[in-house]
């Protein structure tokens, strides 16, 4: 893994939220009640994690974002800041509160329900508004927690100037063939690949998007096709990867990181691996992120 002296720059499109997490003994079924052992909250948003993400690892990083003017936007607007992220793209709006996600976790297994709130009232227009930092960038990064007519928007626009785009497929929905065929990388879960992609199996589609389409699930285990062969990669130490939230997006972190560093697709499906597996050491989709100097020590 070769880390350059220049500091890659990344525009991340997506959601923000806080996310409340309840850890219980066991998921509850249908019309069943169970007891939260514990219950904490923690800043999240697809879009977010991987801004904080790879800001952590050296990238000067634009957030374009929507959130409520309300207490929880201000604690992410607070938090960015601090996580060096640029916010300067971040539309503060009073139509609706700030994105959250009530997640209910038991033995590194979650439910989740997210209530996208403002998230959803990020537009075009606001994309576009950032327009001279396109040209400027390195990469740019969306998922599919906003709207779709975003995600095609800002594909096009990143297209336009010759950039780099990586999607992260989650939560899953249908993707455009025009999208899938413009971006660099797609990163979908493993058990969510047919939404995505339609009903191809999953052999069919490594085969067709060679070196573009990565697939993983949740043992932290990732799978591509390198135009000459299925390619597998599982880094998960001990079976320690015991908070599952946000390992995605930690993945698609050190992947954009690793390839603006030119380093070959191998590797860098190794260290977003290496990324993913040190978030999932600690619960929140954002507090065991890796600073790029955790590499070094």
């Amino acid at each position: 893994m070769n880390f350059s002296s220049e500091q890659p720059k990344i525009i991340v499109v997506g959601s923000s939220s806080i996310d409340l997490v309840l850890e219980t003994e066991k998921l509850p079924v249908s019309n069943e009640t169970v007891m939260a052992v514990n219950s904490d909250s923690y800043f999240g948003g697809k879009g977010a994690n991987q801004a904080v993400g790879t800001a952590r690892l050296g990238a000067s990083v634009y957030f374009i974002g929507c959130v409520g003017m309300d207490p929880l936007g201000q604690q992410i607007m607070r938090n960015l800041v601090s996580e060096n992220v640029n916010v300067g793209f971040v539309v503060e709006t009073d139509l609706e509160s700030t994105g959250t996600a009530y997640v209910t976790t038991s033995d590194g297994n979650a439910a989740i329900v997210v209530i996208p709130a403002a998230n959803k009232l990020l537009g075009i227009q606001h994309v576009e508004d950032a327009d001279r930092y396109f040209h400027t960038s390195d990469l740019v990064l969306v998922q599919l927690e906003v709207s779709m007519a975003v995600v095609d928007y800002t594909v096009r626009k990143a297209k336009k100037y010759g950039k780099k785009v990586g999607l992260y497929a989650s939560p899953a929905a249908r993707v455009s063939e025009e999208i899938l065929e413009n971006v660099d990388f797609v990163i979908v879960k493993s058990s969510e690949l047919y939404i995505v992609f339609g009903e191809e199996q999953r052999e069919e589609v490594l085969r067709k998007y060679f070196n573009k389409v990565f697939v993983r699930d949740d043992t932290n285990s990732t799978i591509y096709f390198n135009g000459t062969e299925m390619k597998y990669f599982r880094n998960d130490r001990d079976n320690k990867t015991v908070h599952k939230m946000g390992m995605g997006d930690a993945f698609t972190s050190g992947f954009a990181i690793a390839l603006c560093h030119k380093n070959s697709i191998e590797d860098c499906v190794k260290f977003g691996n290496e990324v993913s597996l040190r978030v999932s050491m600690k619960q929140g989709s954002q507090t065991g992120l890796p600073r790029i100097e955790d590499f070094f020590s």
